[in-house]
Formats: C-alpha cells, structure tokens, sequence
C-alpha cells in the first residue's frame, strides 16, 4: 500500500492539529487516531476517491473489510469513531458540504463487566507487601502505591505522573491531572496518607536524582515509575495475597467505584472523582451495584 499523499495527508494532519490545539487530546490518543484515520484514508486513496467524494457507501466497504480482518467490536468502534470525527472536522472546516459518515452506526457490543476484589481481597492485596519475605527493598513505596490506588480510583497515567506539589493531605485532597488535562480533586483516607508520608520520609529521600523533579513515586535510579512497572507490582503482590481473579491496576480503579456504590455513594459523585467526562462511562457500575442489591434483597427481605 502506498504512503499517504497530498491531499489526504494534508486533511489528517490538520485534524490531528485540531484534537492537540482545540481539544488538548493526549499523545497516545492522537497516535491512535494517526493509525486508524491513515488506514483509512489509505483505503480512500487507494480507491481513488477524493476527499470531497468519499460516499456513506465508501465508508461501508471500508468498515467492512475492517471488519473481516477479524477486529474486535471495540477496535472496531474506535474507528468508526475516529471516521465519524474527521469527516464532523472536515464539515465544519466546509472541506465537505455534506457529512457521509453521519448515518454510519457504531457495532453493539458486549457490555463486559469489569473484573472486581471483595473487600476481604482487598485487604489481602493491601497487606501482602508487609508479609513478602524477606521484606522488599521498595515496601514503603509499594504499600503506599497500593493504597492511593484503592483509596483514589486513579488511572495508572495519573499515578505516575502525580507530583507532589498537588497533595493536599492536610485538606485530606489529591490534585489529579487526568485525560486531557483535566483537573479534579480527589478525597484521600488516612491509611493512605499515612503510607505516603511514611513512604516520603524514610525511602524517597533517598531515591531522589537528578531526574527526579517533583514526582513522587520513584524508581531505584530515581526516575517516575512506568505504568508497565505498576503493572506487574500489583500483579506481583496479588499472586502474594492468593488472589487467583486476573487483575490489574485498572481492577483497584474499578473496584474502588463499586464499593463506592455499594456503601450507597452517589452516581455523580463517583463519576466527578473518576474523572470520567459523562455520566455514561460511570453508569457500567451500576450493574454491579444492581447485583449487590438483589444479593441483599434475596438475603434480608421476608419474602426475598
């Protein structure tokens, strides 16, 4: 397949301007978009169709042939979503006088729940860096990890790039910078503060390099940690615990809204401290918290 050309590659790159300057999206996200729109306007090119040509039927073949490559529903969507925007770009820059992917629907797809620890595994996972034999190097800043992500519900992004100019501990808060750059506060329990202070004054005052900056979590060069090295501590410290469920950082996220929402916390209020732009990304909780309800309707009503 050939590389892109004027005037596709024109069109993609001032879209791409446009999601970095007007909507602040983030490198990964924009990279996302770079791979999925390039394949398609590829396919456009190939095809011979110029931009101001491309037809809602254009757009059907394309999705189709994407689709018989065996993608999964989701990739899938991400692309017609890409699809959708740049074409929605193009009408409002009137390079287009029509919008041919205004009719184009996203695949159904299976709403997967997400995987979630009960409280007593929780506990179990919190309390494993204490019972590693001999006693890691890193305990404090492991410990400390994993209770910001449970106490917080924060992205693996945001907890590597956390700094600590933004602790508000005496507020009890977190300054968070998530997707987009966009700000929230975050309430912290004390079992949390408690680790990161501890972490803060014995071990990573001795971690600190030139590198360092204000970061607060640190690797043993002093550098902030990758999201791959949270990932594999937690999974580390589960296999610890005995926690036989595949997880993740993302589980403690995950699990955070749902006990959250068991104790009967707010909809709106979880959605404001996940940081999620609508109500619909928190809303998949709620079948969780559906089940809890049932579970304790069928155990405490008379007739349950």
């Amino acid at each position: 397949m050939n590389d892109l050309k004027a005037p596709y590659s024109i069109l993609l790159e001032s879209f791409l301007n446009h999601l970095s300057v007007e909507r602040n999206f983030s490198l990964n996200t924009r990279a996302s978009y770079r791979n999925d729109l390039s394949r398609y306007l590829l396919f456009m090119q190939d095809e011979n169709r110029a931009p101001e040509g491309i037809e809602t039927g254009d757009i059907r073949r394309f999705i189709s042939e994407l689709h018989g490559t065996g993608l999964e529903a989701s990739t899938l969507a991400r692309n017609i979503s890409a699809i959708r925007s740049l074409h929605k770009f193009l009408l409002a820059e009137r390079n287009l006088v029509t919008n041919p992917a205004e009719t184009i629907q996203q695949p159904k797809q299976a709403k997967n729940l997400p995987n979630v620890l009960s409280l007593h595994e929780v506990m179990q996972l919190l309390d494993a860096p204490l019972q590693e034999r001999p006693a890691g190097k890193f305990l404090l800043r492991d410990k400390a990890i994993l209770e910001f992500l449970y106490a917080a519900g924060v992205r693996v992004s945001e907890l590597v790039n956390l700094q600590q100019q933004n602790l508000y501990f005496e507020a009890g808060f977190v300054r968070i910078f998530g997707k987009g750059s966009k700000e929230r506060l975050v309430p912290v329990g004390e079992a949390a503060i408690e680790w990161i202070t501890r972490y803060r004054n014995e071990l990573r005052i001795g971690l600190v390099a030139t590198e360092s900056h204000d970061v607060l979590f640190l690797n043993a060069r002093g550098k902030k940690l990758s999201r791959m090295a949270i990932y594999l501590m937690v999974r580390k410290y589960a296999r610890l615990a005995g926690i036989r469920k595949e997880i993740s950082p993302h589980t403690l996220r995950h699990t955070f809204a749902t006990h959250l929402l068991e104790g009967g916390a707010d909809l709106r209020a979880v959605q404001e401290m996940l940081g999620h732009s609508s109500i619909l990304a928190t809303q998949i909780y709620t079948h969780i918290d559906r089940s809890f309800i049932r579970e304790v309707h069928k155990t405490f009503h008379p007739r349950g």
